[in-house]
C-alpha cells in the first residue's frame, strides 16, 4: 500500500474513489477537478481508517458489543453505542500516518493558494519558503462513509461533522471522533436495516478549509418533490449551513426555470435563529422579527446558485442534491450527490381520491413528500421519546435529525414545525416514501395526540378527519370519466381544441366551455384554399363543411361557451392548401406577415364564409358560439372588423360575443383603446406575445433557452392586461401553451383578477383543482375580497 494513499488532496481523487474517500470525498475530489468553487482540502482516506482499527485490535471487541444487542430497542443500542465510541477514542492514532495528517495541515493554506493559481512552480521550495509565517487555519473535518450517498441511501449525515477546528492536537482529535461516529446509535441501525457490514464500510474523513458562511444553503436540480427535471430548489437560511440540514430552523424556498433561469417562486419564511461563527467556536444568535423576515438572497445571488447547480448537474449527467455556502459574495460549493429519491409516483397514492370536503386545512406548511397519509397524532419533542411512537401514527414534532429514523419508519405521515424540503425530515420522509408536511407553524400546539387526521405531503396541508373518498375510483383513463363538477371554481376552466372528433369526449370532462376553437384544422381536412371555392362560386360547400364541423362542437358543449378563433394561418400554411400557391405570396417572415385581422380586411370575401357559418349555427338554436379575432395590430383594423361582423347581423343577436386575441404588444400595451371600441372579451396568446416582446424566434433552438413567458417583463404585461380587462369590466382569458404548462403563471394572474383560463384538454383536471386552491386561500369565508369585482362580468 502506497504511503500517500493514507492522505490525499482533493485533486487527486474523483467520482470513482468512492472506496478510499468515501462519497462526499470523491465528490469534492471530482468538483475540484472540474474547476467548480470547491473550499479547498485533503482527505484522511478510509486505507487510513482500516489502518487504525487493525493496529488497535477494536474489530474484535466492537464485534462483541454489537453480536448481542437488538437494533429495535432504543436502550440497547445506546449502550452498545457509547461503548464502542469510547474504544475509539482512547485508542492512538498510528505514527505511520499521524504525522503525515500534521503536515498536510500545515501545507494547506500555500497549497490552495498555488492550486487556485493554477500555480505550476516547485510547491515544495513555496511550502519551506513560508514555514515561519505559517499561520494554522480553521477547518471543517466531515465524515465521508463509503457506503453514505451511494444509490439506494441517501441518509447523508450519519456520521458527524465538526466545525472551526484549529490546532494540531485539536485536528487529531476531530479525526479521531469522525471515526468514532461511524459507531452512532443512528449510524449502526442504519446499517443494520440497509444491510451493510459494520467493517465493509469506511470511514474518510475530509478535512477542509472552513467557509465563513454569511448565508447557506440546501439545492436540488430537481424538484424533489415532485420530480420536475425542469426546475432547480434552491433553499437559503442566514449563517452556517448546519440549522438547515437540521431543519432547526425554515428556510427561504426559491424555484428558478432551469433553462432560462427565470426566478418562478420566491418564498420567504422568518428565521428566528443563526449560527455563526465566534472565534473558534460557533455560537448560536437570535435574530429580530424585521431581520429574520427578510429575503435571504438577492436575485443576482438565487441565480449564481442556480448556474452552479446546473453546471454540477450536467457536469455528473444525473440529478445532484448540493449543499451551497456564500462568504464575502462569493458562492462555494461545499459537497454534492446524488439525488437517490427519484421515484414514480407509488401506485397506493395515485389510486387515492380526494373528497370534495371543503374544511380548512388545520396547519399548513411545505409539501416535502408526496402521498396522502392518515391516521392517530403522536407528538414528540426529543428523540427518547420515539418508542412512543406505533406503526401507522403521524410523526409531529418540531423538527427531527437521524436519532428519530426508527420511528420515522413506522410512521404514515410525518409533520414539522420546522425545515424546509432540503431539510433531514423531507429527504428522509423521500427516502422511505411516507407523505410529509415540513414548516408547518405551530403544529405541535395545534394538532393534539390521537387526534385522527389526513397529511397531504402534494399540498402541504394537514386536515382534521379524512379527506379520502371511501370508495375507490374506477379503473378508468382519466379522458373516460364522467365529471360530476366536483370542485366548483369563480374562475372559469375552458379547454383549448381544434378536432371536431374530440368534442363529444371532452365536453363529458370538468371543464366550462371552449375557450379556443381553433378553425385551422377543420379548413385543412377541408384541404382546398378558401379562394378556389370563390373562384368556381362553390362558398356554399365551404359553408356548409364548416357549419358541420362547428356543430359537433357547440351541440356537446351547450349551453357553455365556445369561442371560435377566425382562421390564423400564416402565409406558408395556406400555399399548402388545393389551389394556394396562385393565391399567397412568398413570405420570408410569415409569423409577422399577412395573418389574422389584417387578412379579414384584405380578404372580407372568405372572412365573409366564416362568419355566415357561425350565423347558420345560430340559426340551428345553438346560441353559445361567439367570435375572437386574433392577431390585431391597429386599433382601425377591429373597427373595420366590426363593421364587417355588423353586416351580417351577428352583432345584434342577443347574448353574442366579440371578443379578440391580444398577441401583439401594440395591442396589449394600448388594450384600452381597443376595449373602447366595443368588445366583450380579450383572450390572452402568450406564445406570440412572448415572442415578440422578448424577440426571439419560439421555434429556433439557438435561442430557444431565452423564450420564456415567466420572463418579469412578460408577466408584468400579462397583469396589466387582466387588471385593464377588469377596470372595464371586460371578461380576460389565456389561451397560449404556458396556461396549460405552467401552474406559478396561472395562480398570478388569478391573483391578478383574470376570469377564465384555456387549456389543454390533459390539463384540465390539475388546473381546476389548483384554481380551485387558490381561490380557497384568496377568497374570504364572508365571499368579500380583492378580486370580488371581478365577478359580476359574464364570462
Amino acid at each position: 500500500m502506497q504511503k500517500q494513499k493514507y492522505i490525499v488532496w482533493f485533486e487527486e481523487v474523483n467520482k470513482g474513489d468512492i472506496g478510499l474517500v468515501g462519497g462526499k470525498g470523491a465528490n469534492l475530489g471530482e468538483m475540484t477537478n472540474a474547476h467548480l468553487p470547491i473550499p479547498y482540502g485533503f482527505i484522511v482516506t478510509s486505507h487510513a481508517y482500516f489502518l487504525f482499527i487493525k493496529e488497535s485490535n477494536l474489530q474484535p471487541k466492537i464485534n462483541e458489543l454489537l453480536k448481542n444487542i437488538n437494533c429495535e430497542n432504543p436502550h440497547e443500542l445506546h449502550q452498545a453505542s457509547i461503548h464502542i465510541q469510547e474504544l475509539i477514542l482512547r485508542a492512538p492514532i498510528p505514527e505511520e500516518f499521524m504525522n503525515q495528517i500534521i503536515e498536510y495541515y500545515a501545507d494547506l493554506p500555500l497549497k490552495e493558494e498555488q492550486y487556485l493559481k493554477r500555480n505550476i512552480t516547485d510547491l515544495k521550495k513555496g511550502l519551506h519558503k513560508i514555514k515561519s509565517l505559517y499561520v494554522q487555519p480553521l477547518v471543517a473535518v466531515r465524515s465521508s462513509a463509503t457506503a453514505e450517498d451511494l444509490p439506494g441511501a441517501s441518509f447523508a449525515g450519519q456520521q458527524d461533522t465538526y466545525l472551526n477546528v484549529k490546532g494540531d492536537q485539536h485536528l487529531l482529535h476531530k479525526v479521531r471522533e469522525c471515526w468514532a461516529s461511524l459507531f452512532t446509535e443512528r449510524a449502526i441501525y442504519y446499517r443494520h436495516n440497509q444491510g451493510f457490514d459494520h467493517f465493509k464500510v469506511g470511514l474518510a474523513a475530509v478535512v477542509q478549509r472552513m467557509a465563513q458562511s454569511d448565508k447557506s444553503g440546501i439545492a436540488f436540480s430537481i424538484d424533489p418533490v415532485t420530480n420536475d427535471k425542469t426546475k432547480i430548489v434552491i433553499e437559503a437560511i442566514y449563517g452556517l449551513g448546519e440549522y438547515i440540514v437540521q431543519g432547526k430552523v425554515t428556510p427561504d424556498h426559491y424555484e428558478v426555470d432551469k433553462r432560462s433561469f427565470i426566478i418562478l417562486k420566491k418564498d420567504i419564511k422568518f428565521q428566528n435563529l443563526k449560527y455563526i461563527k465566534a472565534g473558534i467556536d460557533n455560537k448560536e444568535v437570535r435574530l429580530s422579527r424585521e431581520e429574520g423576515s427578510q429575503k435571504k438572497l438577492s436575485d443576482e445571488e438565487i441565480i449564481k446558485v442556480a448556474l452552479l447547480v446546473k453546471e454540477i448537474e450536467h457536469h455528473y449527467y444525473f440529478p445532484q442534491d448540493i449543499e451551497w455556502a456564500i462568504e464575502k459574495d462569493k458562492v462555494f460549493i461545499v459537497q454534492s450527490r446524488p439525488i437517490t429519491t427519484i421515484k414514480g409516483v407509488d401506485a397506493k397514492n395515485s389510486s387515492q381520491q380526494v373528497s370534495t370536503n371543503t374544511s380548512l386545512p388545520l396547519v399548513t406548511g411545505a409539501p416535502a413528500s408526496p402521498g396522502i397519509g392518515i391516521g392517530p397524532v403522536k407528538i414528540i419533542h426529543s428523540p427518547h421519546e420515539i418508542d412512543r411512537v406505533k406503526k401507522g401514527d403521524v410523526l409531529v414534532a418540531p423538527q427531527t435529525n437521524p436519532d428519530y429514523v426508527p420511528a420515522m419508519k413506522k410512521a404514515i405521515a410525518i409533520v414539522t414545525e420546522k425545515g424546509g424540503r432540503t431539510s433531514h425530515a423531507a429527504i428522509v420522509s423521500r427516502e422511505l416514501g411516507i407523505p410529509a408536511v415540513v414548516g408547518a407553524e405551530n403544529a405541535t400546539y395545534i394538532l393534539k395526540n390521537e387526534m385522527i387526521v389526513s397529511v397531504n405531503g402534494q399540498s402541504g396541508e394537514v386536515f382534521k378527519g379524512s379527506i379520502l373518498n371511501k370508495t375507490k375510483l374506477h379503473d378508468h383513463e382519466p379522458h373516460d370519466i364522467v365529471s360530476h363538477r366536483t370542485l366548483h371554481t369563480k374562475t372559469k376552466v375552458y379547454v383549448n381544441l381544434a378536432e371536431p372528433e374530440q368534442a363529444e369526449k371532452i365536453a363529458k370532462r370538468d371543464c366550462d366551455g371552449i375557450g379556443l376553437l381553433r378553425a385551422e384544422f377543420m379548413i385543412a381536412e377541408i384541404g382546398t384554399h378558401p379562394k378556389e371555392f370563390i373562384k368556381h362560386h362553390r362558398q356554399h360547400e365551404f359553408i356548409n363543411r364548416l357549419t358541420h364541423d362547428l356543430e359537433k362542437f357547440v351541440k356537446p358543449f351547450s349551453p357553455r361557451n365556445v369561442v371560435y378563433r377566425a382562421t390564423d394561418f400564416k402565409t406558408n400554411e395556406y400555399r399548402h392548401l388545393k389551389g394556394g400557391k396562385a393565391y399567397e405570396p412568398q413570405e420570408e417572415n410569415p409569423m409577422l406577415g399577412f395573418r389574422g385581422a389584417s387578412r379579414y380586411i384584405a380578404n372580407p370575401d372568405i372572412f365573409a364564409m366564416e362568419l355566415q357559418a357561425i350565423k347558420n349555427i345560430w340559426e340551428k338554436g345553438y346560441n353559445n358560439l361567439h367570435l375572437m379575432i386574433p392577431f390585431v395590430r391597429a386599433p382601425w383594423e377591429l373597427i373595420k372588423i366590426k363593421e364587417i361582423v355588423n353586416e351580417f347581423g351577428l352583432m345584434a343577436l342577443p347574448g353574442f360575443k366579440l371578443w379578440i386575441m391580444v398577441e401583439v404588444p401594440a395591442c396589449a400595451l394600448a388594450l384600452e383603446e381597443f376595449i373602447k371600441i366595443g368588445i366583450d372579451g380579450v383572450s390572452i396568446g402568450t406564445n406570440d406575445l412572448t415572442m415578440m416582446l422578448l424577440g426571439v424566434d419560439r421555434d429556433n433552438q439557438e435561442v430557444a433557452n431565452v423564450y420564456d413567458e415567466r420572463t418579469p417583463v412578460v408577466m408584468s404585461v400579462l397583469e396589466y392586461i387582466v387588471k385593464t380587462c377588469a377596470e372595464h369590466g371586460v371578461t380576460c382569458s389565456i389561451c397560449g401553451q404556458a396556461a396549460s404548462d405552467y401552474p406559478d403563471m396561472v395562480e398570478k394572474l388569478v391573483h391578478a383578477g383574470i376570469t377564465s383560463v384555456s387549456i389543454n384538454p390533459d390539463a384540465i383536471e390539475r388546473t381546476r383543482e389548483l384554481i380551485h386552491m387558490i381561490e380557497s386561500k384568496v377568497y374570504k369565508p364572508n365571499g368579500k375580497s380583492e378580486m370580488n369585482s371581478r365577478l359580476t362580468m359574464s364570462d
